[in-house]
């Protein structure tokens, strides 16, 4: 009988490999160590670059690292890793401030099999080092490059070039990001004919020209149909033209984050509708220019969504909750200062939205405190709600169901919080209850209500 002693010995390495976390291995973990994760390091001690770079050299099986909990890591260390870990999957160095160009272009001119990258808050990250890794690391499906303040759409355009595997794709905060960072509207795409775009007179321009409004538009002729997960938030320069040519290159998104896009207006979102049954996820906070129309087309094409963020669309009204209610995937609503919303949108989402999880109403002054209880009443499967800054929630008894403020917060933020959660939500429902009972039957023996802040019946 034969028997293959490699693959019986390779799975037996396997099953010996350990995940350690939020520590260093120690001398007897150094070869059996596959996952590193240093999210914060346990105890007061915090890790040194000088104690991480020592056991990276003597870890050569390493597939998954994550140093974000250790800010001291520098490019020495990053290089150790890089010709230690030949089989390093993926890597997480957000927020490792010391890590520059030099240890990241060390790492991309590896070949290291990288599946997964994120380097969220690198600021000394410049644009050579993001150009190397899309052209460098073919596998990559996860890529996040958030809080770069020097990456400009000079790299940006070789991720879409040359990183075609990409599922998950996140800029929130890189504030030099522009529309020439992202693909070409199609109207664009069609009008600049090379036959004859030469040939046009271009007109002169308003001021002069930067580097970055020189770049010609970044024209495809692929299609991302990987990408799942794209994250604009705070990239304020982006306009509607950026998102269509998004949306037309990357036709499957189901997760949107255009959070902080202060430019974008109701034509970006009749280009995200493109997106239809795809669309899963969708954050509009602070995008104030978008109106009622935007939002009711919204929600008739993309009958998937499933989570909407739209706090501080100051221009939205009752009739974009009419159609959010519709929605039959609806899980998270956030309407968190849309000063415009009256009871009635709570009652629309009471009757309608019933699979509702999470819903964010702080700050929506004119809501009711009947109007919140009827939508408890009503949404048996509501596990968190936030009413921060709501007058008619600010009474006796009721804060006492609310989570506790943060700690760094002043009086007046204290005294304003009303967040419930999980059970809380349900003992302010029970506690609504009762007071509406004492009312009813107050009512009936024709004598004064009082509210209270007591669970008793009793209505003297």
């Amino acid at each position: 009988m034969w028997i293959d002693l490699n693959s019986e010995s390779a799975l037996s390495f396997h099953e010996d490999m350990i995940r350690v976390t939020n520590r260093l291995p120690s001398e007897g973990e150094y070869r059996r160590v596959r996952d590193l994760v240093i999210h914060r390091p346990l105890g007061s001690v915090a890790i040194t670059d000088d104690q991480l770079a020592q056991a990276l050299q003597r870890s050569p099986h390493l597939e998954t690292v994550v140093l974000s909990g250790v800010p001291d890591t520098t490019d020495r260390t990053v290089i150790v890793l890089a010709e230690t870990a030949i089989n390093l999957h993926g890597l997480n160095l957000s927020n490792c401030t010391q890590v520059t160009d030099v240890g990241i272009l060390e790492l991309a001119t590896k070949s290291l099999p990288l599946q997964w990258l994120i380097l969220n808050g690198l600021t000394g990250l410049t644009d050579p080092s993001i150009s190397v890794i899309a052209k460098s690391c073919s596998r990559l499906v996860e890529l996040e490059l958030c809080g770069l303040p020097l990456l400009t759409p000079f790299s940006v355009r070789d991720i879409w070039s040359f990183s075609r595997k990409l599922r998950t794709l996140r800029f929130a905060h890189c504030p030099l990001l522009t529309d020439q960072a992202f693909p070409a509207p199609a109207s664009l795409a069609q009008a600049l004919d090379p036959a004859d775009g030469d040939s046009r007179e271009k007109p002169l321009p308003h001021r002069p020209t930067t580097w970055i409004e020189g770049l010609p538009p970044l024209i495809l002729r692929h299609t991302a149909d990987h990408l799942r997960v794209l994250d604009l938030s705070s990239c304020v320069k982006i306009t509607d033209d950026a998102v269509e040519g998004v949306v037309t290159h990357a036709p499957r998104i189901q997760t949107l984050v255009l959070s902080g896009c202060s430019s974008l207006t109701d034509a970006a979102l009749e280009s995200v509708c493109k997106l239809r049954d795809h669309l899963d996820v969708l954050m509009l906070a602070h995008v104030a220019n978008i109106t009622d129309r935007a939002v009711v087309q919204l929600a008739r094409s993309c009958p998937n969504l499933r989570c909407i963020d739209v706090a501080f669309c100051r221009n939205l009204t009752d009739m974009s909750v009419f159609e959010l209610a519709g929605l039959a995937s609806l899980r998270r609503l956030s309407l968190v200062r849309v000063h415009k919303l009256t009871d009635i949108a709570l009652f629309t989402l009471a009757e309608h939205a019933t699979q509702l999880e999470r819903l964010h109403i702080s700050y929506c002054d004119s809501l009711s405190l009947d109007a919140i209880h009827l939508l408890l009443r009503k949404l048996d499967h509501l596990q968190h709600l936030t009413a921060t800054g709501i007058p008619s929630i600010r009474r006796e008894g009721i804060q006492r169901f609310s989570d506790p403020p943060h700690q760094d917060s002043d009086p007046d933020q204290k005294s304003a919080f009303c967040v419930f959660t999980g059970d809380k939500v349900a003992a302010l429902r029970q506690f609504l209850d009762k007071e509406d009972t004492r009312r009813r039957e107050a009512e009936a023996k024709n004598i004064p209500f009082v509210a209270r802040e007591d669970d008793k019946l009793d209505l003297y």
